[in-house]
């Protein structure tokens, strides 16, 4: 799974990450290769950049990963190379000030050519996140998510989403609340629905991101489309 480098200065890196790479391992013995074990052999003593990493109860390094990706999910990662910068952009998360943009490919077409979706998440049992429902939510957090067409098909709708929070899964699980939920979705994707020919996996790829490094300078960072969902779209039309 080749990792490329779409942007690095002294601070900090942004990398294209592939579908079927984990980001963090799930727990202390948990040995498949992920986002942190590539960032470990690459740059020696990022392990010790950011808090901890908590999974399964088990600390693991944060590697200076400043926010995740599903595993299926493809796409723009930010990482920080020291603790200033980790900081730092942490503070830009938390403030909404860094804008993240994802093709996703969704079954049907939302009612709206653009919209936001404005719906609080958390977790119920084992299900980690879901739409706020009732009281039988764990911990609910607010969550908000903008779309817009980006291109239409027959059965499905390619969207531009950006997500103004960064709850897990809040994509999947928003747009699934409108009816339109990403297609190869496993989770919150329908059963038995059909999907085009040659999709393996989400549908869903961070294309965009843009934000201010701490010296002022604004980045615009995009990865395009993998081949394989390019292959799709291609099908499509």
């Amino acid at each position: 799974m080749q990792i490329s480098k779409v942007y690095e200065d002294e601070n900090l890196l942004v990398i294209n990450k592939p579908a079927g790479l984990i980001v963090h391992p799930k727990n202390a013995t948990d040995s498949q290769e992920s986002v942190v074990s590539w960032l470990t052999k690459e740059y020696p003593g990022i392990e010790n950049v950011g808090e901890p990493f908590i999974a399964s109860g088990t600390e693991s390094p944060r590697a200076g990963i400043v926010h995740r990706l599903d595993k299926d999910t493809s796409g723009l990662l930010v990482v920080a190379k020291n603790n200033d910068s980790f900081y730092y952009l942490k503070s830009l998360f938390q403030d909404r000030k860094i804008q993240k943009h994802y093709y996703a490919l969704v079954y049907g077409r939302p009612k709206e050519g653009h919209g936001v979706i404005d719906a609080p998440m958390g977790r119920i049992g084992l299900k980690r996140t879901i739409k706020l429902d009732g009281n039988k939510l764990v911990d609910g957090k607010n969550a908000v998510t903008e779309y817009s067409i980006k291109q239409s098909f027959a059965k499905y709708t390619l969207l531009d989403v950006s997500p103004k929070t960064g709850r897990t899964h809040q994509i999947r699980v928003h747009l699934q609340s409108i009816g339109c939920p990403i297609v190869g979705d496993p989770v919150y994707g329908p059963r038995g629905w059909q999907k085009p020919a040659g999709l393996t996996r989400l549908f869903l790829h961070a294309y965009k991101l843009e934000f201010q490094t701490s010296d002022g300078k604004s980045l615009v960072l995009e990865a395009e489309l993998p081949e394989d969902l390019q292959k799709v779209l291609s099908m499509l039309e």
